[in-house]
């Protein structure tokens, strides 16, 4: 399937929808367009996933995931443009947030500032060995504003995000995965097929239910546990009645897979 996007280039496979971030000359850097594609394909999503059950986000090229905001288009851009460009990256964590399926991510390569947060952002990530982090803001004379601060603190504890937050430096892929910023560390080469293997077997699973489970687990942070247990009860309800669940139940008395419809 050809994208629909100039910033954005989305291919299918089977249930799995593989979303590249496309500006490999600008480092895949967010510039407006980009921030106002990556809106419209996360409300479209929102409003029918249709078919797409998961979705695997990476970065064009081999050297860098996301290099952030567009630097260069922010020191030529008009007061309103910046006020859009803001409104707009504010809108992209809270729609990331709201995705109603898993979005992983394959971080191929060095993801800095808004790229690093859009890695906390997401459901979770893989690293190729050669990826590097950072959140480097306050050497640009601002504090984080796509979610770090919120974000970074419930991946890897309120010390160490600090420790990334505060001193802006750039950390390696292992770092990443022993601080739980990413899952898994693999080789490049590796990387993406590994990735979308994870993503079809989510993919695989009964789609109400994984929906259901993600907003369950995505209150577990926010909520004390007896509010966060009524939610997964409530969570839980539909997918117990469900033609799914059904399915399950017969599929295991015939021994066999079973095949699953989201109802």
């Amino acid at each position: 399937m050809s994208s629909p996007y100039e910033t954005l280039q989305i291919e299918t496979d089977g249930n799995v929808q593989l979303v590249r971030l496309n500006r490999p000359a600008s480092g895949n850097s967010i510039n407006l367009a980009m921030a106002e594609e990556l809106n419209h394909w996360l409300w479209e999503l929102y409003v029918d996933a249709g078919a797409t059950r998961c979705i695997v986000l990476t970065g064009a090229g081999d050297r860098i995931f996301c290099g952030g905001g567009d630097m260069k288009e922010r020191a030529s851009m008009e007061p309103a443009a910046v006020r859009r460009q803001r409104a707009l990256m504010e809108r992209l964590i809270r729609q990331i947030a709201d995705c109603p399926v898993p979005i992983l991510a394959a971080v191929n390569g060095a993801a800095v500032g808004a790229g690093c947060e859009i890695v906390a952002a997401i459901d979770f990530a893989y690293a190729s060995e050669t990826a590097r982090f950072s959140l480097p803001e306050v050497r640009r004379g601002i504090s984080p504003g796509a979610g770090a601060t919120q974000t970074i603190p419930r991946a890897c504890g309120i010390r160490r995000a600090k420790e990334m937050i505060l001193t802006g430096d750039m950390f390696s892929a292992a770092e990443a995965r022993d601080w739980g910023l990413v899952n898994k560390v693999v080789p490049a080469t590796t990387l993406l097929e590994e990735t979308l293997a994870v993503a079809r077997t989510i993919a695989s699973n009964a789609p109400l239910a994984v929906r259901q489970a993600k907003k369950a687990l995505d209150i577990a942070t926010d909520a004390d546990f007896g509010t966060g247990f009524r939610f997964e009860l409530e969570a839980h309800a539909p997918t117990a009645r469900s033609r799914d669940r059904q399915e399950a139940i017969t599929a295991f008395a015939e021994k066999r897979e079973p095949v699953f419809h989201g109802a």
